[in-house]
């Protein structure tokens, strides 16, 4: 049996825990992703944020390893049977499957630091998207200002305004605090629009080595050609 790829270029991939059956987490593999699983006996997952392929635990080294790879009767969905070093979620749990509805709690707890395995960016980004899918997170001024898109906008307009004045005329303890303030908000921005920091980086990436000169050229050649 053969996964049809052109029916189904992103197909839903579930990781359990070979040993105790747990499932793990829920992600997505393209046919390049499927194709270095294989090869490297690794998961590899195509992320639909970052619009890249990721190993999994490439960051985190919470790698792992296949032990069996499942089919369901359609070839549209796939089980990794896997031997799981480390947690599987971001949040620093051993499965992402961790609230329960019926319960109405949490019943896993965090295991690891994820602001020193994952840093602090994609950490509030990520504390960010569950802020956006809160539904009673009242006091969240970060839930506010998702719900309010004109009023996250100016905020941003206003906090990159304050950055330029302290720049201009104020301490570098103030000019860190307005950079810390935008930055916040420019990720809650990203957040709105599900646009994970990592597809900025590799903006980043791309254009380094390349003038800011040459790189304006360039953007402004491709925007003029639609």
């Amino acid at each position: 049996m053969q996964i049809d790829w052109h029916k189904t270029p992103l197909i839903a991939t579930i990781a359990q825990d070979a040993q105790s059956n747990e499932i793990l987490m829920l992600a997505y593999m393209d046919q390049e992703a499927y194709e270095r699983t294989l090869a490297t006996g690794y998961a590899h997952y195509f992320s639909r944020s970052r619009q890249r392929i990721w190993k999994k635990g490439e960051t985190s080294g919470h790698t792992q390893e296949i032990k069996d790879i499942l089919l369901d009767c359609d070839a549209d969905a796939v089980l990794l049977k896997v031997a799981q070093k480390g947690v599987a979620c971001h949040t620093g749990r051993k499965s992402c499957f961790f609230t329960s509805v019926t319960q109405g709690q949490t019943v896993y707890d965090k295991e690891i630091d994820t602001n020193a395995v994952y840093g602090v960016i994609d950490t509030l980004y990520h504390t960010i998207l569950e802020r956006k899918n809160s539904t009673d997170d009242v006091k969240s001024w970060t839930k506010k200002l998702l719900d309010n898109p004109s009023s996250l906008r100016e905020k941003i307009r206003e906090e990159a305004d304050e950055l330029c004045v302290a720049i201009n005329e104020e301490s570098d303890e103030q000019v860190i605090y307005e950079a810390a303030d935008l930055l916040y908000h420019s990720l809650v921005g990203l957040g709105s629009r599900e646009i994970s920091p990592d597809r900025v980086k590799q903006e980043l990436a791309r254009r380094f080595g390349t003038s800011g000169i040459e790189e304006k050229s360039n953007r402004n050649l491709t925007f003029s050609s639609k």
